[in-house]
């Protein structure tokens, strides 16, 4: 992953997640088609856990890494609340292929918009790779993503929310800010902040910078065949914000 960690933003990570996915069975009920009972599943970009620790609890043998290690301590904490075993490590992409899991998962996750982080289309075909040489014969890869087009199409700007949003008692505002540069593949940077409002009116903020590199939904399809998987499904993702989903199977 390329510019900020998520190590600084973790600590606040559920006031950017949708409500219908920040609880670990909602999260692993909305990604529910496309596990069979018992499986193998690698979480890639586990975020703080909800679906590595939905899948667990639904009898998964569940595997969650992320290139941040406090995201990952997130999942772990959250794993041991709800007493799933979940094997949490910190793990990029391009270090999958060192862990010994060559055809070992029969279902890989992709989501909540981490490819975009791969520092270019060949870093993103890489990590493609690194993703599918892990899947069984047969096995299925989950890519969500957004419509990058229409972010292009906003150009650079501030977004505040229009709410304040409330998790375990404590009010935040989310803010984002897009630097969207001329063309496709250069980088583009996200801005994203938290402002926590305390009970006596004082305001602390976390924020991080990322850079990513966006993608059409044809480009992402060619990805995936060049890493050797046929895709199948294309639809919408399970918060249906602008974002799509794609599955894409290792040939048998």
């Amino acid at each position: 992953m390329a510019d900020g960690t998520y190590d600084t933003i973790a600590a606040v990570y559920e006031f950017l997640v949708p409500d219908a996915l920040l609880a670990p069975q909602a999260s692993a009920d909305a990604f529910a088609a496309h596990v069979a009972p018992r499986a193998r599943v690698l979480d890639c970009a586990c975020g703080t856990g909800a679906l590595a620790v939905g899948l667990a609890l639904r009898g998964c043998d569940v595997v969650a890494t992320d290139a941040s290690a406090a995201m990952v301590q997130r999942t772990a904490r959250l794993a041991h609340e709800h007493d799933a075993d979940v094997d949490a490590s910190v793990c990029a992409w391009e270090e999958i292929p060192g862990r010994g899991w060559d055809e070992r998962f029969d279902v890989i996750f992709c989501v909540g918009n981490s490819l975009p982080h791969a520092a270019g289309r060949e870093r993103r075909r890489a990590a493609l790779r690194a993703m599918a040489a892990a899947l069984r014969p047969g096995g299925l890869l989950v890519v969500t993503s957004r419509r990058w087009e229409q972010v292009r199409a906003g150009g650079s700007r501030l977004q505040v929310a229009d709410r304040l949003v409330v998790r375990g008692g404590r009010r935040g505002l989310p803010i984002h800010h897009w630097t969207i540069p001329e063309r496709w593949d250069q980088p583009h940077f996200f801005d994203v902040a938290v402002a926590l409002l305390g009970d006596d009116g004082a305001v602390a903020t976390q924020r991080e910078r990322f850079a990513f590199w966006p993608f059409t939904e044809e480009e992402l399809l060619e990805d995936l065949r060049g890493a050797g998987l046929a895709p199948e499904e294309v639809g919408a993702a399970a918060d249906k914000a602008g974002r799509y989903l794609v599955t894409a199977r290792r040939p048998a």
